[in-house]
């Protein structure tokens, strides 16, 4: 009978190819997303920084920070979503050989429903169809209080291939 793998590893592995998969973007790397894992749940965190405001007179976060945000986690819970069945079997050797193609964007719809104010921002994407060649996905955005969504979003992406 095979033992269990120990949690730390499964921690340690589920942490690197998250790492890695959110490094490969340099955009990400400049709005300063980062996103938190539990489990297999993904929650996109926007921390807040000057150069993301666009009204400084609000102040509020600009509009397209607020919807770049929102398209982001999506892709990433996409990606995520993709890639867990390889990642959970050990398919991946020392996070080197793990590139993911991205989903590509076909549209992406925002609603804004109030000013995002000039602190952290926090979103959670539910998919809602995910098959081989497309997939919607729904985001929302919150600040403070999680019932007091800022934005929401819902994109249409055309997935990539998967290496058989």
């Amino acid at each position: 009978m095979k033992r269990p793998e120990p949690v730390q590893l499964v921690k340690q592995r589920r942490d690197a190819t998250l790492e890695k998969l959110v490094s490969g973007v340099p955009y990400i790397q400049f709005l300063g997303i980062r996103f938190d894992r539990r489990g297999d749940e993904l929650t996109g965190i926007l921390p807040y920084d000057d150069k993301l405001i666009g009204n400084p007179m609000l102040p509020a976060l600009h509009g397209g920070v607020t919807a770049a945000f929102l398209e982001v986690t999506a892709i990433i819970e996409l990606s995520w979503g993709m890639i867990w069945q390889d990642m959970e079997a050990g398919k991946f050797d020392h996070y080197a050989d793990m590139r993911p193609k991205l989903p590509k964007t076909i549209d992406f719809t925002v609603d804004y429903l109030r000013s995002g104010l000039p602190r952290d921002a926090y979103a959670r994407a539910r998919i809602n169809r995910s098959g081989r060649r497309y997939a919607s996905v729904h985001v929302e955005a919150w600040q403070d209080n999680r019932t007091r969504l800022f934005a929401q979003g819902t994109g249409h992406f055309l997935m990539p291939a998967r290496d058989e």
